[in-house]
This record gives structure tokens, sequence and C-alpha cells, in this order.
């Protein structure tokens, strides 16, 4: 039996997907797991951040190997043409802090390169990253998962939906996220609810987000079946650095 790890930050983004699968929390992570013909899916998360997705990587293996792993989630665009809303595979993952540059065999022309930062980027930062690295997508935990997939030579993907464009510039979120990568929900309510001028950006960030979680499931969906028809899931190799 195969099994196929999805590593991601934060419950929401994945909620349509792991409706009805087996759920369990062990420290910090959640896990989901569901059977699927001669596979198992681990859908596993403990916050944002490259930390956080080393812990989830570490509780999903905990079970047995896992045979592919997938980098999933929101993610920001850093050009117009990447459109909010929408699912993308990546072509690959830069690691901003290390430089460290992680293909993925099988992408397309058309597949963005993704950029993992150590934080929420704003709309002058997405700039630069789309300037600097030629890049499409920004998060902060698929240099983790592309790197500890790497040294374990297990395959890798990586999926992401589009949560807000290049040019959303929304209240700086760096300041509400804890040391072990969680969102510090009362603590935005509290600062924005006196603050109306930034309703009407979450507001529509959080539109987005829900489109993102639904375009991403399908996407997620469409890898994880046609990974047990084949042995190679999806026709992507191992990823090279």
């Amino acid at each position: 039996m195969s099994r196929i790890a999805i590593i991601f930050a934060l419950p929401g983004e994945l909620k349509p997907l792991v409706q009805g699968w087996a759920h369990e929390r062990r420290g910090r992570v959640d896990l989901w797991v569901t059977r699927h013909k001669d596979a198992e899916w681990i859908a596993a998360c403990s916050g944002m951040g490259q930390q956080a997705a080393t812990e989830a990587f570490a509780e999903a293996e905990k079970s047995g190997p896992v045979d592919l792993v997938i980098s999933a989630g929101w993610a920001g665009a850093l050009r117009e043409e990447i459109e909010v809303g929408k699912g993308y595979r990546a072509a690959g993952v830069v690691d901003l802090r290390t430089g460290e540059r992680f293909e993925i065999e099988g992408a397309t022309a058309s597949d963005p390169w993704l950029v993992t930062s150590s934080g929420v980027a704003g709309s002058e930062d997405k700039r630069r990253l789309a300037t600097d690295y030629g890049a499409g997508l920004v998060d902060m935990e698929a240099a983790a998962v592309a790197r500890l997939a790497a040294m374990r030579g297990i395959t890798f993907g990586c999926i992401k939906g589009v949560s807000d464009g290049v040019k959303e510039n929304v209240l700086d979120f760096n300041r509400f996220i804890s040391p072990h990568g969680q969102l510090r929900l009362s603590r935005l309510l509290f600062f924005v609810l006196p603050r109306p001028w930034y309703w009407p950006a979450l507001i529509r960030m959080g539109e987005n987000s829900s489109k993102a979680s639904h375009a991403l499931t399908g996407l997620l969906l469409e890898k994880l079946e046609r990974s047990g028809d084949q042995s190679n899931p999806n026709g992507d190799s191992n990823l090279s650095r």
C-alpha cells in the first residue's frame, strides 16, 4: 500500500478535502487520514513556516514511510496573470532564506515557480520577489517539504491555491503569528475591529481564500486519484536541486 502525505499550514486551507476523514491531534500537529483503493492519504498541518511544516512531515511519517509528499495550501500571487481564487501546480520551489532551488520534474512551461519566504509577503515584497526570482507564487512552507523530500528520495509535488493578489495590500499579518506558526486570531480581531478601513480587504481575502481552497482541492484530488493508477504519481519524478 502506498502512502501519500499532504503538508499544509492551516486547517482551513484543506477543509473541503478532509471532510469525513479520520482526524486526530498529536501535540501541535493535526492529522487527517483516509484510505482510497490501495493508498493511504495523510494530511498534516502544524502552522505557518518551515519549522511547522517540518513538524507536520515528521508526524505524517510516524505511521510508515511516505511514497509521495505534496506541499499544499494558500499562496500569494507575485504576478498579475496569476489569478486569485485559482489553483496552480508549481514548477519548482526557491528557499528565500538559503537560495536553494528545488525543481519539480514533469512540470510544464506554464507552471509558475514558488518562493518560500520567512514571513507573509506584502505588496512591495511580492513585486521584489517576482523580479528577483522570476516566480509567480509565494508561501512560507514549501521549501522545507521539498528539502525533506530530497533528503529521503521521496517524490515531491507542490499545489497551491491563490488567496491574495499581487496588488492586495492588507495589514501586516506577521505581527499576529506565534513563534510556532499559529495565527493569533483573537489578537487579529482585537486589532482590526476598531479599524474599519481594513475590513473590505480582509473580507475579500476571506472570500478568495475559500475559492482557493476549493480550487486546490480539485487539483489535489486529481493528483491523488491518478497516483493510484501509476507507480510514479502524476508523472512527477523525484525532484532535483
